[in-house]
């Protein structure tokens, strides 16, 4: 509102000596300003002014370039905490922009919210609810698993998962926010092993996941809701992609099933990757659509079993041929 219309000048009280004190002052704003306040507050409230562009002073974000290069453990946090030394040392400067009315209300909420949060009391209740109630996930742990050997790449295999034993059993590790203590903190390690097993970790990093899970492989159900029922699921970014060429696609319901077959067979002919067997089957599917979609007379498709079935059929016959499709 500020912005909008600005309050008048403070008033300063006349000196006793000086020429301003026999010069005729300007009576107070009246009730005329306030009512125009009033009136454009109302107008602002009820998003009448949002068209309008206003001058304000924002902080400007720019980050004081530090470059550390080392193999030194430990130096990220250093050039962290450097970065954050630096940044307190000099402020960031304030520009003036133009900007619509709904900007600048979101740009005055923001700084006015930043003022109120505690960042220090932040930091310690992160780091608490960390320590207390974190859940550290390792994916891919399979790719470090390895029968022992001395040579080869086993042997660096061999130290990631030595690297990982303090951390797994419970240490303190530093990071940019303070100590971390993983004592208490809930570490869950899964993998294909579709080479390695369980079995081929070092014995002291078995002994610190003692329950073992083993998931079933996707069913057709399963490979269904996944080409349904997600926000971004395939079927919807492929039909989102054609419409951009002025083609409508539309997929039965025998169709997806049908997809969602194939990706079971395939799985069970050849290596079971899971939902990522739908990725190279929808492409095989589409491929030849998706290169013709522009020159295409018919510009809405439809997707039944029988599609699915002609476009798909060499891959389920032929066994050599399916171990190059993904």
């Amino acid at each position: 509102l500020d912005l909008l219309v600005p309050p008048p000048p403070p008033r300063t009280p006349p000196g006793i000596f000086d020429q301003a004190s026999f010069e005729t002052h300007q009576p107070p704003p009246g009730e005329g300003h306030e009512a125009t306040r009033s009136k454009f507050r109302l107008l602002l409230r009820e998003g009448k002014l949002d068209s309008r562009s206003v001058e304000i002073e924002v902080k400007d974000k720019v980050a004081v370039p530090i470059g550390v290069i080392s193999n030194v453990g430990g130096m990220e946090q250093i050039q962290d905490q450097l970065q954050e030394m630096l940044g307190s040392m000099f402020p960031g400067k304030k520009k003036r922009r133009t900007v619509k009315v709904p900007e600048a209300l979101e740009l005055l909420i923001q700084e006015e919210a930043q003022k109120l949060i505690d960042m220090e009391a932040v930091v310690k209740e992160a780091v608490a609810k960390t320590e207390q109630h974190g859940i550290i996930f390792l994916d891919e742990i399979d790719k470090i698993a390895g029968r022992e050997r001395t040579i080869g790449p086993d042997v660096s295999r061999e130290g990631v998962q030595r690297d990982l034993l303090p951390i797994v059993e419970g240490s303190t590790v530093n990071t940019k926010y303070g100590p971390v203590k993983t004592d208490h903190v809930l570490f869950i390690a899964a993998g294909a092993f579709h080479v390695a097993k369980p079995s081929d970790l070092i014995p002291e990093l078995q002994g610190r996941f003692p329950i073992r899970v083993e998931l079933e492989p996707l069913t057709k159900d399963d490979f269904i809701r996944i080409l349904t029922e997600p926000q971004n699921a395939l079927i919807k970014q492929y039909m989102a992609l054609l419409e951009t060429e002025g083609v409508t696609l539309d997929f039965t319901r025998e169709g997806i099933e049908a997809i969602a077959a194939t990706a079971v067979q395939v799985n069970e002919r050849s290596e079971n990757i899971g939902a990522r067997r739908l990725f190279t089957i929808m492409e095989r599917l589409l491929e030849d659509i998706s290169f013709t979609a522009p020159e295409l007379t018919e510009r809405k498709l439809t997707i039944d079993a029988k599609v699915v079935r002609d476009r798909l059929k060499d891959i389920v016959k032929d066994d050599d041929l399916s171990r190059y499709i993904l």
